[in-house]
């Protein structure tokens, strides 16, 4: 799928998730289940639930035991996202798995995780063009938040041209697709000494 195909799916999410504008909004996602546009679409709401999950977290006023529930919540966040990205990786193994040959290198970046790139720029795309347009700041402010809207709109070209010339290596068999798992462990009850020893006592 095309970059451009893929940020008017996460600028759609993020739409979406505007209408209330809520961490505890329920996900309708409007494409057909397991589809490889669905997974984008999950995949840019979680990002879009933790981006302001993360904003309540550092308000400075914030109840203690808010705060730990949220810390929580971005822990299991910050999983399901690593899972959704895999899932994303799993498409495009399958996809490209028969490419390449014994002279093809490696890429360091899978295109799942160019793609979770391009959903956080989206997201900051999003709230960079809020902060441009608010009439309760300085002009200098606006100013230097439109600077880095351009940078973040360049950005996204960019990152956009390298996620198809990826795909274009991994279809021509200059590179060989190779997917390393992220294998996080703090939220693992198995591999946590803080889990597992809690559990073991109990």
């Amino acid at each position: 799928m095309e970059a451009k195909k893929c940020i008017e799916i996460f600028n759609r999410t993020i739409d979406d998730y505007h209408v209330s504008d809520h961490i505890d909004a329920r996900i309708i996602n409007p494409f057909p289940q397991e589809s490889f546009e669905a997974i984008l679409y999950q995949k840019c709401w979680i990002d879009t639930v933790q981006w302001h999950m993360e904003d309540l977290i550092r308000n400075p006023n914030i109840d203690s035991d808010k705060g730990m529930s949220l810390k929580r919540r971005i822990d299991l966040s910050n999983q399901e996202r690593t899972d959704t990205v895999e899932n994303l990786d799993d498409y495009f193994y399958n996809e490209f798995k028969k490419q390449g040959h014994e002279n093809s290198s490696w890429n360091t970046e899978s295109p799942g995780w160019v793609l979770d790139k391009l959903s956080i720029l989206c997201l900051k795309i999003f709230h960079m063009k809020e902060q441009t347009k608010r009439e309760d700041v300085t002009k200098e402010h606006i100013e230097i938040c439109q600077h880095k809207l351009n940078v973040l709109s360049q950005q996204q070209q960019d990152l956009s041209i390298s996620y198809h010339e990826l795909l274009e290596d991994y279809k021509t068999g200059k590179k060989v697709i190779k997917l390393y798992r992220q294998m996080k462990m703090y939220n693992d009850k198995n591999l946590n000494p803080e889990l597992y020893k809690n559990s073991s006592s109990s």
